[in-house]
């Protein structure tokens, strides 16, 4: 499956303006470039001046809504492009490798990025019917066509970031209607799915869940089919439907991911923090972590400490 979305098609008149002022309020909320939390509980709003490298990193369940540039997200070896065209939504916390390919100081990255509610989704799923079964597998990470409808929510909720005083009142009602327009789009039945509770993939989500406490512990796999309720080979099937890698890759992938940030953020050497997310074997962790970012992990952490970072 290849999520590339085209660049040809223009976005209708109406949808040019919105974006137009999403990205002027944007930009003006966030002069800087990075991720930057905003006052509205579950918003958080990026910017970038140039194009990226690709940088493994976890996405966290959220829809993620280009307003200016473009950006590509890998899974295992499927890529799925978003732009102000299409939005891009993830489901659980997937290790993914990110990558920004249109930016520029006169026209930055921009996009926002909204957290998913799952209790929200599951509550609205009593009141939405459901429509087709999707065919689109069961990856939960999935690209679709940002809509007129969908942006004007987004926008009202933007809006709120210069109106503190209502935005307490009226942000749940606009991340409400958020949920609601991603649910009846082209792929909301892919969010019907994965946030189903009583669904596979939130059993999945579960299994997943305990990977995360545990990530620096040896992993059992019946350990994890019990959390899920599924038997051991029905959890593999549907673990790496889900997030294209086995049980024991998404967890090797959580500790060099924790291992980079301990070194990075936190100053630690190369061997502890190996050690303290679980390698007994300095040696193994540097081959590993060297496949998945590139570089060595001291060649790695001189350089993103170098006048750059």
């Amino acid at each position: 499956m290849n999520a590339k979305a085209s660049n040809v098609i223009a976005a209708p008149h109406g949808m040019e303006a919105q974006q137009a002022e999403l990205a002027d309020r944007i930009a003006r909320n966030i002069p800087a470039g990075g991720l930057h939390e905003s006052s509205v509980p579950g918003l958080s709003l990026i910017r970038a001046s140039a194009p990226s490298q690709p940088l493994p990193t976890v996405y966290h369940p959220s829809l993620c809504v280009v307003v200016q540039g473009s950006k590509r997200a890998l899974l295992g070896d499927e890529v799925f492009h978003y732009d102000a065209l299409n939005y891009l939504v993830v489901s659980m916390s997937l290790p993914i490798t990110g990558q920004i390919l249109e930016a520029t100081p006169q026209s930055p990255y921009l996009c926002l990025r909204i957290d998913v509610d799952a209790a929200l989704v599951n509550e609205m799923l009593q009141q939405v019917p459901a429509g087709r079964a999707s065919r689109h597998g069961g990856r939960a990470v999935f690209v679709g066509r940002t809509s007129p409808t969908l942006l004007d929510a987004v926008l009202r909720l933007v809006r709120l970031l210069d109106t503190p005083d209502e935005a307490p009142v009226l942000a749940p009602l606009a991340m409400r209607e958020i949920h609601y327009r991603v649910l009846t789009g082209e792929l909301g039945e892919r969010l019907r799915e994965l946030c189903d509770i009583e669904g596979p993939s939130q059993r999945v989500a579960r299994a997943i869940d305990l990977i995360k406490q545990r990530y620096h512990e040896p992993l059992r796999i019946e350990q994890l089919a019990a959390a899920a309720h599924m038997s051991a080979s029905s959890l593999h099937e549907r673990f790496k439907a889900a997030t294209a890698m086995t049980p024991l890759q998404y967890q090797k992938q959580l500790r060099l991911q924790e291992a980079r940030r301990l070194m990075l953020v936190d100053g630690i050497e190369a061997a502890a923090a190996s050690h303290r997310v679980g390698y007994e074997s300095p040696s193994q962790f540097s081959r590993e972590y060297r496949r998945l970012f590139g570089a060595p992990p001291r060649r790695e952490v001189m350089a993103m400490r170098g006048p750059s970072a």
